[in-house]
């Protein structure tokens, strides 16, 4: 689980009913069912519209990468590029279809064999690139149906509590009702305002990053491989991936073979 997602979610509900009990209010007030169907039910419907039911599907399911975390293997890969440089520059680069077996991630098997079979250098390039954005660019909308999402909620919210107000002027005759009639109809603003800007806003950005992350990573698999075709030192070679990741590299230096 991603601790700073959960976390972060349960600080902010803690920290908004928190202050509200301050302030002398209680929990209970904030709890309307009906306000809830209008908030959820409208801004669902919302993104239906904005979005074919396959695109908001992807994005459901990806909602899921913005509350797991996957370790980062990215010093593991650029120790097994260097490796397998060091095996290439020693042995020749057809020395590496023994070392096919040993690659798990599918990106990094595809271009090591494209490196195997002798795949004229800018032919592999091009095809790891498109395979790359192709990937970034589906999974950017999954991101975007969460925005579009928070986007809506607000909006729908402020339906809500237009709503509950009408209500509230049919009731005119009975002033003791119109105080808490007011109420319960603002909470429809506050489920709009929290859901947007406490989950479905949140959750899009933490997914854009996560698919930055793996972009980068494919970047640094293409680069590398690339690099072992072009002939270049392993020493070098390391040097020039921790120079795609800037901060990210935290591991010693590989030892050439």
């Amino acid at each position: 689980m991603d601790k700073a997602s959960i976390g972060g979610i349960v600080l902010a509900i803690v920290a908004i009913l928190g202050g509200q009990a301050l302030e002398g209010g209680h929990a209970g007030s904030l709890m309307q069912l009906t306000a809830g169907i209008i908030v959820v039910g409208g801004t669902i419907g919302a993104v239906l519209v904005a979005y074919p039911m396959k695109d908001f599907m992807h994005g459901m399911k990806m909602g899921k990468a913005a509350v797991t975390e996957k370790p980062s293997d990215l010093d593991a890969i650029m120790k097994q590029i260097v490796e397998l440089a060091t095996v290439a520059r020693r042995d020749g680069v057809l020395a590496l279809e023994s070392k096919l077996s040993t690659v798990t991630d599918p990106f990094f098997k595809k271009a090591l064999q494209f490196l195997v079979d002798g795949v004229e250098a800018s032919v592999a390039r091009s095809a790891l690139e498109t395979e790359m954005e192709a990937e970034f660019e589906e999974n950017t909308v999954g991101a975007k149906v969460f925005e579009s999402a928070g986007g809506f909620a607000p909006t729908v919210g402020i339906l809500g509590a237009v709503l509950g107000l009408i209500h509230v002027m049919e009731n005119l005759s009975d002033p003791s009702k119109l105080g808490p009639g007011i109420a319960v109809a603002f909470v429809a603003t506050v489920y709009g305002v929290g859901l947007s800007n406490l989950v479905l806003l949140p959750v899009a950005n933490k997914l854009k990053r996560r698919l930055a992350i793996e972009k980068e990573r494919k970047t640094v698999i293409t680069e590398g491989v690339l690099s072992i075709q072009e002939g270049l030192n392993p020493r070098v070679l390391e040097e020039k991936l921790k120079a795609f990741l800037g901060g990210h590299a935290s591991h010693a230096p590989a030892k050439a073979k």
